[in-house]
C-alpha cells in the first residue's frame, strides 16, 4: 500500500508512530539520476538548467503514479520511487527515459538503478520512508550506469514478467551482465546493464 502515490499523497501527514516501524517483505525500488546535472546547471545556467529537472521530475511522476508506484522522495536531481511489483518500475522507467530523451535540449540522461527486496518503513521527517540493505544496494546500483542505462540486480530480473517485457522489446545486444563493489558489502555484486 505505501508503494501507491495515491496512498502518500492521500495519507502525506500519516505516519508511523514515532519509535515504530513496519517490515515489508518484498518492495520493488527505484532509484535515479541524472548524468552530467552539474554540468547542465554551470553550461545553461541555474533557471534554465532546473527547468530541465522539473520537465524530467514531472514525467518521472506521471510514469510512476501509471504504473502504481509513488515517488518516495528527490534528493538534488534524483528519484527514489516504490513498486510493488518489478515490471512496473521496469515500465515506468523505460516510458520515463523515451519522454524525457524527446524533451528539449539539453538532452537528459537517466542513470537507474533497479532492485527488490524486503526492508522496513520508519516515519523520518514527518513522512514514509523506506530503509535496509535492500535500499543501499538499490541506491548505489545507478553509479554503474553512464546514463541512458538501466543496472539492475538479479532479484528483479528473476521476475517471470521483467524476462518476458525484456525477450519481447529489448535486443539481446542491449543487455550485459556486470560485477561491481557496492560501497558496504564485501562481496562483489553481480548485476545486469541494459541500454534504453
Amino acid at each position: 500500500m505505501t508503494a501507491l502515490q495515491v496512498f502518500r499523497d492521500l495519507f502525506a501527514t500519516e505516519v508511523v508512530r514515532p519509535g515504530e516501524e513496519i517490515s515489508i517483505g518484498s518492495v520493488t525500488l527505484m532509484f535515479t539520476d541524472l548524468r552530467d546535472s552539474t554540468l547542465m546547471y554551470r553550461t545553461i545556467g541555474d533557471a534554465s538548467a532546473f527547468g530541465r529537472v522539473r520537465e524530467h521530475f514531472e514525467i518521472l511522476e506521471k510514469f510512476i503514479a501509471e504504473e502504481g508506484g509513488g515517488i518516495v522522495k528527490t534528493m538534488g536531481d534524483a528519484v527514489m520511487a516504490t513498486f510493488r511489483h518489478p515490471i512496473h518500475a521496469l515500465k515506468a522507467v523505460w516510458k520515463a527515459q523515451t519522454e524525457i530523451a524527446e524533451h528539449g535540449e539539453p538532452m537528459l540522461w537517466l542513470k537507474v538503478g533497479l532492485h527488490k527486496g524486503p526492508c522496513i518503513v520508519v516515519n523520518l521527517n514527518d513522512r514514509l520512508d523506506y530503509f535496509g540493505s535492500t535500499v543501499n544496494i538499490t541506491a548505489r546500483l545507478p553509479n554503474f550506469s553512464k546514463g541512458g542505462e538501466l543496472i539492475f540486480s538479479d532479484t528483479f530480473y528473476e521476475d517471470p514478467e521483467v524476462r518476458d517485457f525484456i525477450a519481447q522489446n529489448i535486443p539481446p545486444s542491449a543487455m550485459s551482465r556486470i560485477t561491481g563493489d557496492l560501497k558496504g558489502f564485501d562481496e562483489p555484486f553481480t548485476m545486469w546493464k541494459l541500454r534504453v
